[in-house]
């Protein structure tokens, strides 16, 4: 069984790919800001034309379906604090991931290479395939 924390990048890219579930016995995991961050980035890209509002909305309930556990607890918030401190982030919305991962999960899922290589020191990261 492998627990895998996943960003707003890879939960919207499994949404637009109709994305149904996991090998039997893997688990998603997410900050409670998921939700947030999912419905902005799609607004946005209904905003700037990208999306038609109807193939925003339906993606909007894929994620919705998908099988992910958030979590938001005071324990992620405290370590999402060191985290952003310790990677010297002004912003810890990254570090509620990173977080996640250290206190429960095996792997970070990012599609963001950038964001990758400044954590991959202090947590495991796997590509969007490991969850195919």
């Amino acid at each position: 069984m492998t627990r895998f924390v996943v960003d707003a990048g890879v939960v919207l890219e499994l949404a637009s790919e109709g994305f149904e579930g996991l090998r039997a016995g893997d688990e998603l995991l997410a900050p409670t800001l998921l939700r947030s961050q999912t419905l902005s980035a799609l607004h946005e890209a209904v905003d700037r034309g990208d999306l038609e509002a109807d193939v925003a909305r339906e993606r909007l309930a894929r994620v919705g379906k998908l099988p992910i556990r958030l979590l938001g607890d005071a324990v992620l918030r405290r370590r999402a604090w060191e985290v952003a401190d310790q990677l010297g982030w002004g912003s810890t919305y990254d570090a509620e991931y990173v977080a996640l991962t250290l206190l429960q999960a095996d792997a970070f899922v990012t599609l963001d290479e950038q964001l990758a290589r400044s954590v991959a020191e202090i947590v495991a990261t796997a590509s969007i395939d490991a969850l195919r």
